[in-house]
């Protein structure tokens, strides 16, 4: 059998490289193959992290008869999502128009020759169960179906490929037709799905939703503020949240936030981060900020590769099954602590309850959450707060010991380069929010390894593990020059939309702590290719022709793959934020920000096009399009800057004063006395002292002298909350 899979840079592939399922990775060959023999493809998606796509590796990819019935009958493609997020994208979106119900992982789908879909689902069992079918009964009867229903799956595979085309936005909106308040529609539907007890939005599973938290925080009204902080409260008191070690789950499969699926992913952490950093500035709630710290420990203790980029993601299983690693036995737990630690512990983390979490053995244990607050254990214990602390953080400390000798969820090692970019501005932020300048080291080790081994000859690619750049079907190696003009021949993987957009807002992000001449010609260069390499300037349908001679705007968004990527059965622009933010969204924004500080106006056409491809959608469902609205209110009215000069030596208070603020449209350049070739917004005179200018595009107030005076000067402007 072949061992394609172990030649493959992601841990996910390799792990399957001895299944005997003749494996191939998505390529040119694979797809050759199919169309050479006229086989069917089965294509499995997945990722390193997930349980199912475990389980279900488990019990057919690793069994002889069923890898059997595979190979006889069909080309079976292996991809991880995280690398192929193009895939991932169009597979989902087809899988949910073939079924009807919302996708996930592992997913399994049966292609054409030619890439289209004609039937799939997710997780399929070896033997019946729960209304699903035996996978080897399956795989026989779609191997019978293609041999003898071909005329149906080509009509069908017709139609499924005229509805994906229909998914592309295509009307634009005139900015005179904006409606006058989306965020106002978009607070109102996220009310009508909140769970005023439990927080978050709509029933279980819950996701974290960072991008809706996010907006409610910078909307700031009471309802929005209550909606956000009632969630970020709940999550952070559950057992989505590690109580031990910190971070957070992917999601919670009940909706008290209780129990997760205990995968912890990079992006979820990363976003997160910002999100409770801001809402601890906004309401000084002390609790955000341990949630902030001990998810940033994580991090660092955790998902820092020695090369200084972030890791992808923990599994959720371990030796002992799903969520082993995390659950505790009572006898263990009390075994650990002393006698006065345990109450404390117990009490507030839900041992003196009946046990939550039934293990693969069918043994009931125990998943910490927040059961009592501190201050009730305190009272009850006869103990003073301060006393209550003190133990729970010694038990929080001798738990972890005990954890830590137990076998750890496997890591996967990749390093992404849009999931780098938002764990970077993540910990840039919360370090300049929080006054913790190792944070905002360590993003800038991460950048500095990821321009180093995925920024090739003014390219950007997609993800490395181990200095090695990756490949579509292909041994690591470094590109070429050659390559590197033709990335689609040699087979190296572009970076994709998100990777550029999350990228450029890192580098802005980094830029407000401390400005660096080489950032800001990296976020120029990387700014150009974007919109080069992404931008839809193709001809406007026909509704567009009089919109697009009156604006003079010939741009339509961005697609989430390179003009000259692999071609697809589809080509998404997506504008919907998922898990992570919508790229088109994020782009804009940063495009935006980038501006205000160059003053280069030649990205302003690309975001005015974002803006307005989007507008119908997003005013129709907007709870979805949080990151689109914005990126709105920042095109309607360009956030501020707050240019500072003057001897490095005399930054610190200026930025103790600001950092203690929410500054959610604004931004911030400290320029140190000697700084040359500045972009004219920049150019501003040097001093012996520290002098702050608030400037709106291109005019700026006299300057302040003081950190008292900006600040009064920023709230007479209504700038801050």
């Amino acid at each position: 059998m072949s061992k394609r899979l172990s030649r493959e840079t992601s841990p996910y592939l390799r792990q399957h490289a001895d299944n005997p399922v003749d494996w191939h990775p998505w390529s040119a060959a694979a797809l050759a193959l199919a169309r050479a023999e006229d086989r069917p493809i089965l294509l499995s998606i997945g990722y390193s992290a997930c349980h199912w796509c475990h389980v279900m590796a488990h019990e057919s990819f690793a069994d002889e008869a069923t890898a059997a019935l595979m190979n006889a009958h069909f080309v079976n493609i292996k991809v991880d999502r995280e690398e192929r997020p193009d895939l991932d994208q169009i597979y989902q979106t087809a899988h949910q128009m073939l079924t009807g119900r919302a996708g996930g992982w592992p997913l399994t789908l049966f292609l054409t020759p030619t890439g289209v879909p004609f039937f799939g689902g997710t997780y399929f069992p070896p033997a019946p169960r729960h209304g699903l079918p035996a996978f080897g009964e399956l795989l026989l009867a779609v191997a019978d179906a293609w041999q003898q229903r071909r005329g149906e799956i080509e009509a069908q595979n017709r139609e499924l490929t005229r509805a994906l085309a229909q998914t592309v936005s295509k009307g634009a909106t005139a900015a005179a037709d904006f409606v006058s308040d989306p965020l106002a529609l978009a607070v109102a539907e996220l009310a009508a799905n909140f769970d005023a007890q439990d927080g978050g939005f709509g029933p279980a599973p819950k996701f974290p939703h960072a991008n809706d938290l996010d907006l409610l925080l910078r909307v700031g009204t009471p309802e929005a503020l209550t909606m956000a902080t009632t969630t970020l409260t709940r999550m952070a008191e559950g057992g989505l949240f590690d109580q031990i070690g910190g971070g957070f789950c992917r999601y919670s499969v009940d909706e008290r936030w209780e129990i997760p699926h205990f995968e912890k992913m990079l992006y979820d952490n990363a976003q997160l981060l910002r999100v409770y950093a801001d809402a601890w500035t906004l309401t000084g709630d002390a609790r955000y900020r341990d949630v902030v710290e001990a998810t940033a420990a994580w991090v660092l203790r955790e998902m820092q590769s020695p090369s200084g980029a972030y890791y992808a993601s923990l599994d959720a299983d371990s030796e002992g099954g799903e969520g082993a690693f995390y659950v505790w036995q009572r006898a263990e737990f009390a075994a650990a602590l002393s006698a006065t630690e345990a109450a404390v512990a117990s009490a507030h983390w839900g041992l003196d309850a009946p046990a939550n979490f039934t293990d693969e053995e069918g043994q009931r244990r125990w998943h910490l959450k927040v059961a009592q607050p501190l201050g009730e254990v305190a009272a009850a214990q006869g103990l003073s707060p301060a006393q209550c602390r003190e133990l729970l953080a010694s038990a929080r400390e001798k738990l972890f010991a005990v954890r830590s000798r137990r076998p750890p969820p496997a890591r996967d090692e990749k390093i992404l380069a849009g999931w780098n970019a938002l764990m970077i501005e993540g910990m840039a932020h919360a370090g300049r929010v929080c006054g913790r300048p190792d944070w905002v080291d360590s993003a800038r080790r991460a950048l500095a390894c990821v321009r180093r081994e995925l920024w090739r000859d003014g390219r950007l690619y997609a993800s490395c593990r181990d200095d090695a750049v990756s490949l579509a079907g292909g041994t690591p190696a470094a590109p070429d020059a050659a390559a590197s003009q033709a990335p689609n021949k040699a087979g190296l993987l572009n970076a994709y939309l998100d990777d550029h957009a999350f990228l450029l807002a890192a580098i802005l992000e980094l830029l407000q702590d401390e400005f660096v001449a080489s950032d800001l010609d990296f976020a120029v260069d990387l700014a150009d290719e974007l919109v080069d390499a992404f931008a839809d300037v193709g001809m406007p349908p026909a509704a567009q022709v009089a919109l697009v001679a009156d604006s003079g705007n010939p741009y339509r968004g961005f697609f989430f793959t390179r003009h000259d990527h692999e071609p697809l059965i589809h080509r998404p622009k997506p504008g919907h934020d998922n898990a992570t933010p919508s790229g088109n969204a994020v782009a804009a924004r940063a495009l935006l920000r980038l501006g205000q500080v160059t003053g280069e106006t030649r990205w302003q056409a690309a975001v005015e096009g974002v803006v307005s491809l989007f507008h119908n959608e997003a005013t129709r469902s907007p709870a979805g399009f949080a990151s689109w609205l914005m990126a709105l209110e920042e095109f309607r009215q360009p956030p501020r800057r707050v240019v500072l000069r003057g001897p490095q030596t005399g930054f610190a208070p200026w930025k103790s004063a600001l950092s203690s603020r929410y500054l959610d449209d604004l931004m911030v350049v400290f320029l140190r006395n000697g700084e040359r070739d500045l972009p004219p917004p920049l150019r501003l005179p040097e001093s012996d002292h520290v002098n702050a200018w608030v400037c709106t595009r291109v005019t700026c107030l006299p300057p302040v002298s003081t950190p008292e005076s900006l600040i009064k000067e920023l709230f007479k402007a209504g700038e801050l909350k």
